[in-house]
């Protein structure tokens, strides 16, 4: 069966967008909820930000999924685990204190983990524990570039469960394998098994993202699911993007779990013009030439000295230790650097950003060529894909 996407135009008015969360809610279907049941809703609240800078989910949704909720009796937890900035700043800044003033709610940071299995390889993963004793899980992520996994969207966002400094710990585990990475993700985003996601994407963000970097771009959609991968599919699809292109779905259909087929409904309408982070390769040929291409050939962080001021953020959030403050200028060791970009998406001041070296631009294109081998068959030549 194909797994229904719901697509809405809306606006950043709040009576439109409280109308259309609640008619994607009931139209999903998937929102069991009776008086008492513990409810938490899960926005991204990357960084202390305005609204308009496109970095979090906006608070009217936030506010229109918990009347939602609060209208059945549902009792509300609004909870994340943010990559920077005081929590009580970030609900001032981001204007959520004053969204949710009046309303029946809790909201806070995470506090506690419970380790949970979320299968191999990665076995015990330390997990909020609001998130897993909840009886209902609404994911709310914002329509995102990312400079590491492409886009963050339902699936990335649950990686928000993972309380604390506990996230550089899994980006170090999971080093430059950027897949692993992934798979990571796909199944912490199981464990958490959320009963909708529904993505901001009002207005969402191109370019370098997730954080300053990145640039608001105006979509004008809610894109609801009960689904996290299937909407995460049809982003790309909305994007003009193949989901195969995306890390995470990549993953989930290695272990079963993407949607084999999408009934997107309602106002879906293609984006144009997108402007996307490239991936280049983390790692390619022989391992033991790995070292090399850290040091010279894959992309690598750049700051720009205009913006950078030395405020210290980057090299406090690196998990690898790879950032030094020199003589009042940034230091990268690209050798030591796993290229999880942390801290580009961490920097208050939009001052990094990843760039791809000239030889490895080149060597990326050679690689490319296999994409078109000519081959002969009998007198033949053709083109195959690899």
């Amino acid at each position: 069966m194909a797994s229904r996407v719901i697509f809405s135009n809306c606006s950043y008015d709040l009576c439109a967008v409280r109308a259309t969360v609640h008619e994607i809610f009931e139209r999903i279907g998937a929102l069991r909820i009776q008086t008492g049941t513990r409810v938490l809703i899960k926005p991204n609240f990357l960084a202390p930000a305005a609204p308009e800078r496109a970095m979090t989910t906006h608070p009217w949704v936030v506010r229109a999924a918990a009347e939602y909720v609060l209208e059945r009796g549902g009792r509300v937890l609004v909870a994340d685990s943010p990559g920077m900035g005081r929590f009580d700043r970030l609900l001032r800044d981001g204007g959520y204190a004053d969204a949710l003033k009046g309303l029946d709610v809790e909201l806070r940071p995470f506090k506690d983990s419970v380790p949970v299995d979320i299968g191999e390889p990665f076995g015990r993963v330390e997990i909020a524990r609001e998130a897993i004793e909840a009886e209902v899980v609404v994911n709310l992520p914002k329509l995102k570039t990312h400079a590491q996994m492409l886009l963050t969207l339902g699936v990335k966002n649950l990686f928000g469960c993972v309380v604390g400094l506990k996230k550089p710990e899994w980006h170090m585990r999971s080093g430059v394998d950027r897949q692993l990475f992934a798979r990571l993700l796909v199944q912490i985003h199981r464990a958490v098994d959320p009963a909708v996601t529904l993505i901001d994407g009002i207005v969402g963000m191109e370019g370098h993202g997730p954080g300053r970097s990145g640039t608001p771009r105006h979509f004008g959609v809610l894109v609801g699911s009960a689904s996290a991968t299937a909407t995460d599919a049809a982003i790309c699809r909305f994007l003009g993007l193949p989901p195969e292109q995306l890390p995470t779905h990549r993953a989930a259909a290695e272990l079963g779990w993407a949607p084999k087929e999408l009934n997107l409904l309602g106002d879906f309408v293609p984006a144009s013009g997108v402007r996307l982070p490239v991936l280049a390769p983390l790692t390619f040929g022989p391992r033991r030439m790995h070292r090399l291409m850290r040091q010279h050939l894959i992309q690598r962080h750049t700051a720009d000295p205009h913006l950078c001021r030395m405020c210290g953020e980057c090299w406090r959030v690196c998990p690898a230790t790879a950032i030094t403050p020199r003589a009042g200028r940034i230091g990268f060791d690209y050798d030591r650097c796993i290229r999880c970009y942390c801290c580009i998406e961490m920097c208050p001041h939009g001052a990094l950003e990843a760039v791809e070296t000239g030889p490895g631009r080149f060597v990326r294109k050679l690689a490319g060529l296999r994409d078109h081998v000519a081959v002969r068959i009998g007198n033949r030549r053709r083109l195959i894909p690899p």
